[in-house]
């Protein structure tokens, strides 16, 4: 369905647009379409009536409806704002051209059943109407008679305007506004200041400030109707603000605050909700299109609102005219730094540059202008140099921020590499000096990069414009305490660290030397160290924290439990360490030979057939046995800086949640015992090998055995020694049982020699089997012949019986012989 013109019914018309660019529109709302309500010509639609009731279907809401309306400058995005919050198809400024999209009203119903009457005005500032304000004045005020929400669109950088920001024209309004309709007051409108392209550090909140001053301002100067003269401006306007992030640069995050913002209209339990009873007109649903036409009539036929005496229109047509030409050599002046600065650079020159080409400019244009109208040029004069201001202070803010953020880098680089270089010269000297103080040397490098930072804020700065850059200089003290803050943390962790390793080198040595030598005293001293320990590195800990300018309360309490827990960490895992399965197997098995094997003075025992070798080795094993649950478990009660009982000291000693109950147990029950039955089985080994050495001293060999052997063993002796084959068979023998006594592979040996005998003997019988298989069926085929003549015999009367039994005979003594030849 394709656009259509509406044609001319008495006297006013109209156009209804069912799509988009041609296109059926499409939507939660179904067939709904556009209307313009007001042309480009300022004739009014007489089809709002119908589209009301057949189209929109808000005929019959009674006084549940809304009416929005959007003011603001030509192609600054009104009608992307309001296709975006109430999901109408108002066509969008195409991106390749840059012209007017929107001409008169226009009017929609929002999606999804919004029961919201939306209207999307011409923009004002536009160079298709030229100096011809009539219509942008007269839509401004119909909109803000109509609506009870007026979203003003604007650019942050018209923010603090005048022009640029359509105060004038809202002044306008707003004055005849009061005129025409301000007498009852039985409502409000609400001016909702929607900030676009938001992309500056300026907060909201500052921007806000800015233009309620602004809206303060106009209201004051407004001239007020009889009566009204004390009305203040929160008698008949609230105003709201909003702002949303670039379109083009910060696309999602524009999604995101659009959504945000569209919940302000849709949901009503929002506390952002707008649509409130106070800004209600207090007009039905049906009798809208003629209360509507009969506002734009009135406003078309108001006088208040044609153009200043021809004295002041003339001074105001030059002022403009003058002005502009004054702007072409103040642009031409600073265009070539402006690729400069946005492309990140520190133009040095661009201070002077300003200040000069803003003082060409004024003069350039008080030099022309100052003869026409007095009151007129003051405005002019102020709007231009406003306009002067805004441009230069665009340019200025990017170079500060230029400069904040080379700023920013500098001093987090000059601050780590100052840094590293204290900590190297700490490292050699041992201590760190004063001057090698994180406060020493960060504030050093702050100090160099204020200074910097405040002579390119200085450079800038320009007399009489009424910007100031203070906000940004603010923004670099934020900036650089956020930085040092970091710094400043990854110090004392850097400290924490260093105070860790020194803390572990103590400790290690303590552990390893109570351990070795456990006893009842073994871990009061691994506490004592422990204590030390933790002392020295809170000591240390206390003066790096001085020197690092730590705030003081809560901030060093933490860092002192922190370091308490490091050491107490490091203590545990070195005790671990230490506590290693064949660590514990190693010093059980010492234990139990310094009693078993040496005597009490510390001599190797000689075990005697009088020595009774069981009793002494079950004191032994007992006493090395009962190290066991000793190592199974810190006792940390004989520390003097640990609190008692152990589990209340998360929160007090150590940080908060940190349970130093659980680290108390280095050796598990279950692992206890399987280290307990290793080390029995080591012990049996131990034992067995001092009975053998005791019966090797009982059993030795009489002499006189030795001088038999001698003399019978002469000749065969004699024969292998004259004989070369016997006497390497004998050396090659020898040698090998002497490598497998030494190697201890006796047992391997004769496991080899059994399995290669059972190998031997399977082969065997494989080869029996085989030949009894091949000789059966031989012996089979001989008896069968001799079953045959038995049978043949059988017949023979007689003989018979004695031959079959011959036969049987025969028969069962080769089966004796076949089972005794198997």
């Amino acid at each position: 369905m394709s656009s259509q013109q509406v044609p001319d019914m008495g006297g006013r018309g109209g156009r209804a647009v069912p799509g988009t660019n041609g296109s059926p529109e499409t939507g939660t709302h179904g067939s709904l379409t556009r209307l313009q309500v007001v042309d480009d010509e300022q004739r009014f639609s007489d089809e709002l009536s119908d589209y009301m009731q057949r189209r929109w279907s808000l005929a019959d809401a009674g006084f549940d409806y809304n009416v929005v309306a959007v003011f603001g400058s030509q192609s600054t995005g009104k009608s992307t704002l309001l296709n975006r919050l109430f999901g109408t198809r108002f066509d969008v400024m195409h991106e390749g051209r840059r012209q007017q999209t929107t001409r008169g009203i226009w009017a929609d119903r929002g999606t999804d059943a919004m029961p919201v009457l939306i209207m999307d005005v011409e923009g004002t500032d536009g160079r298709e109407r030229g100096e011809n304000q009539d219509f942008e004045r007269k839509s401004a005020l119909f909109s803000l008679a109509v609506g009870e929400v007026l979203l003003v669109n604007m650019w942050e950088t018209m923010v603090g305007l005048y022009n640029g920001a359509n105060m004038g024209l809202l002044k306008t309004v707003m004055e005849v506004n009061l005129q025409l309709f301000g007498g009852g007051g039985e409502s409000k409108t609400l001016l909702y200041f929607v900030i676009r392209d938001h992309v500056s550090p300026t907060p909201l909140d500052s921007l806000a400030a800015t233009l309620r001053t602004d809206m303060e301002r106009i209201w004051a100067g407004l001239n007020k109707p009889e009566g009204l003269e004390g009305a203040q401006l929160g008698d008949y306007f609230d105003l709201k603000f909003a702002s949303l992030p670039h379109k083009q640069l910060q696309p999602e995050n524009f999604e995101q605050a659009a959504l945000a913002l569209r919940a302000q209209f849709v949901d009503k339990a929002s506390d952002g909700y707008v649509f409130q009873a106070a800004y209600k007109r207090r007009v039905p649903a049906d009798g809208f299109p003629r209360y509507a036409e009969a506002v734009w009539e009135k406003v078309v036929s108001n006088k208040d609102l044609d153009l200043p005496t021809q004295q002041e229109l003339l001074a105001q047509y030059r002022c403009d005219e003058i002005a502009a030409a004054a702007l072409e050599p103040f642009r031409a002046a600073l265009e070539p730094l402006r690729p400069r600065v946005r492309e990140g650079e520190i133009a040095g020159e661009l201070g002077d540059v300003a200040r000069a080409a803003r003082s060409q400019a004024l003069a350039a244009f008080d030099e022309q202008a100052a003869r026409y109208h007095a009151d007129v040029y003051r405005k002019k004069r102020a709007s231009f140099a406003q306009t002067l201001d805004g441009e230069l202070h665009s340019l200025a803010l990017n170079q500060v921020k230029n400069a904040l953020a080379l700023g920013a880098e500098r001093f987090a680089r000059e601050s780590h590499a100052a840094l590293d270089a204290a900590a190297a010269r700490a490292e050699l000297a041992g201590s760190v000096a004063d001057e090698d103080s994180f406060s020493a040397v960060v504030g050093g490098v702050r100090a160099r990069t204020s200074a910097w930072f405040g002579g390119i804020v200085d450079s800038l700065a320009i007399a009489g414009a009424e910007w100031t850059l203070a906000a940004e200089v603010r923004q670099l003290d934020a900036t650089l305490d956020a930085a040092t803050a970091k710094l400043r943390d990854a110090e004392m962790q850097r400290a924490l660290e260093q105070l860790r390793r020194d803390a572990r080198d103590a400790l290690g040595e303590v552990i390893g030397d109570r351990l070795n030598n456990p006893g009842d005293d073994m871990w009061a001293g691994v506490m004592q160290g422990f204590d030390a320990a933790a002392a020295q590195a809170e000591a240390q800990l206390q003066r790096r924290m001085d020197l690092a300018e730590v705030a003081a309360g809560d901030a060093r309490e933490q860092l002192r439990r922190r370091v308490r827990r490091g050491v107490w960490e490091d203590m545990v895992a070195a005790l671990k360490e230490e506590l290693a399965d064949q660590m514990v197997l190693l010093k059980l098995r010492t234990a139990l030979e310094d009693r078993f094997r040496y005597d009490a003075a510390g001599l190797p025992r000689v075990w005697k057939p009088a020595d009774d070798i069981d009793a002494q080795f079950a004191r032994a094993r007992a006493a090395a046995q009962a190290l066991l649950p000793l190592f199974s478990r810190i006792d940390a009660s004989a520390s003097r800086v640990l609190p008692a009982p152990l589990a209340s000291a998360a929160g007090a000693f150590f940080p908060q949640g940190f349970d130093a109950e659980k680290t108390l147990t280095l050796v598990a029950p279950a692992r206890a015992r399987e280290l307990g039955k290793r080390f029995a089985r080591e012990a049996d080994a131990l034992y067995l090998e001092a009975k053998r050495a005791m019966v090797a001293t009982q059993n030795r060999v009489p002499a006189w055995v030795l001088a038999l052997l001698v003399v019978l063993g002469w000749n065969e002796a004699m024969a292998i020694l004259f004989n070369p084959l016997y006497l390497v068979l004998t050396a090659l023998l020898v040698g090998s049982a002497f490598v497998l006594h030494s190697l201890r592979l006796w047992g391997p040996a004769l496991r080899a020699v059994s399995g290669l005998a059972s190998v031997a003997n399977d082969h065997v019988h494989e080869l029996l089997v085989e030949a009894v298989n091949r000789t059966e069926p031989a012996r089979a085929a001989r008896r069968e012949p001799r079953a045959a003549d038995d049978i043949e015999l059988e017949a023979l009367g007689d003989e018979s019986p004695v031959l079959s039994a011959s036969g049987e005979e025969r028969s069962s003594a080769s089966s004796s012989k076949s089972q005794l030849h198997a």
